[in-house]
């Protein structure tokens, strides 16, 4: 490893959660009053907003999401994949909890809560709809938010780069037919169409645009990529911001009507954070990887990339869907989660020591 990828390594896991990443939680929870607001008081320009499609696909959601997405995949560094072999089982940890147990216990979550235990409460017609969003969170690993993580709990950076580059790699070809065999089983329909276009829209393109402008800026050095990245990184916070008001104002109406629809999907979601995070800690205690391994292997494994989800929440099921509003109770309970989840890690790093292998 050149002495510029252990810099870039460092480098990429970040500094310590910012302003608005800290606060993301209540930026979310004033998008939602906003939203339910302007869509009551001004519903007109938010149907002509909707209406704006081509092939499916919302343009200003399009817009949006990609704005969102692409300053975080240029903190990806796919020529770290090389780095997966230094950390074999840590990475067989990642790879199965991420890609074997978390959209399958998801969906098998989502059918206990939501089309059972919680049913009674639940509009019926959107069940389908609840499950179909919670299966898209779980099949979307998280991307840059793990870099924040990381740090917190003073992991790899060099495990974590190589990670989430593998995971990024897998997702372009795996997120589309995991999406589509859960709901298939789930009896949901899914046109295909529909998923692969967002398949291609946003994943593929957005790496292939993120990582041509990495490129671009690196061969200027270092501190003009730092710099680039300082300055383009609020456009994602500001444009999740912009995108869920959006949402809530179409689903203002649903949610005015049953507000107790949002602490439900919010059991299952919260089940699944902590039960994946524990069960990849658990692992790669038992196989004997140093901490600084597991701890970014479990926050990988229970946090998500919901902006993925959000964006194929929308395009596959539309602005007023459950779907939709099941992805961003994620957003919602993302960072209070993950940062619960940070703290265990770090309290019981003597009990994990201890019992390494």
């Amino acid at each position: 490893m050149s002495a510029r990828r252990e810099l870039t390594a460092a480098r990429a896991a970040g500094a310590p959660l910012g302003f608005f990443e800290r606060w993301l939680s209540l930026w979310v929870g004033l998008c939602i009053v906003a939203g339910i607001a302007l869509g009551q008081w001004l519903p007109a320009p938010f149907q002509v907003l909707g209406r704006m499609e081509v092939a499916r696909v919302n343009v200003p959601v399009g817009l949006l999401i990609w704005v969102m997405i692409i300053p975080m995949l240029m903190k990806v560094d796919f020529g770290a994949l090389h780095e997966v072999r230094r950390h074999g089982r840590g990475i067989a940890v990642t790879l199965f909890v991420n890609w074997l147990v978390k959209p399958f216990s998801m969906a098998a979550l989502a059918w206990l809560f939501i089309r059972q235990a919680f049913a009674p409460w639940l509009p019926a017609e959107q069940l389908d709809s609840y499950v179909a969003g919670l299966i898209l969170l779980a099949a979307a690993p998280c991307t840059a938010m793990v870099f924040v993580w990381s740090r917190l709990s003073d992991g790899d950076p060099l495990f974590t780069l190589s990670q989430v580059a593998l995971n990024d790699t897998i997702m372009v070809f795996a997120f589309a037919p995991i999406v589509g065999l859960l709901l298939g089983i789930s009896a949901i329909t899914v046109p295909w169409d529909t998923l692969l276009t967002s398949v291609a829209l946003y994943i593929v393109i957005p790496v292939i645009l993120a990582q041509a402008w990495r490129r671009r800026l690196l061969a200027r050095g270092q501190a003009a990529f730092d710099a680039a990245m300082e300055k383009i990184g609020p456009w994602s916070i500001g444009a999740l911001l912009a995108t869920l008001v959006l949402l809530f104002a179409f689903q203002g109406e649903a949610i005015l009507r049953q507000p107790l629809v949002i602490a439900l999907l919010a059991v299952p979601i919260l089940i699944q954070v902590f039960f994946n995070s524990a069960l990849a800690y658990w692992l790669n205690r038992v196989v004997g990887e140093k901490h600084d391994v597991a701890c970014p292997s479990a926050l990988i494994g229970a946090s998500n990339f919901f902006e993925l989800a959000v964006a194929a929440a929308i395009s596959l099921f539309g602005f007023e869907s459950g779907a939709a509003l099941a992805t961003v109770v994620g957003v919602l309970i993302e960072v209070p989660a993950m940062l619960a989840v940070v703290r265990v890690v770090n309290a019981t790093k003597g009990w994990y020591q201890a019992g390494r292998g």
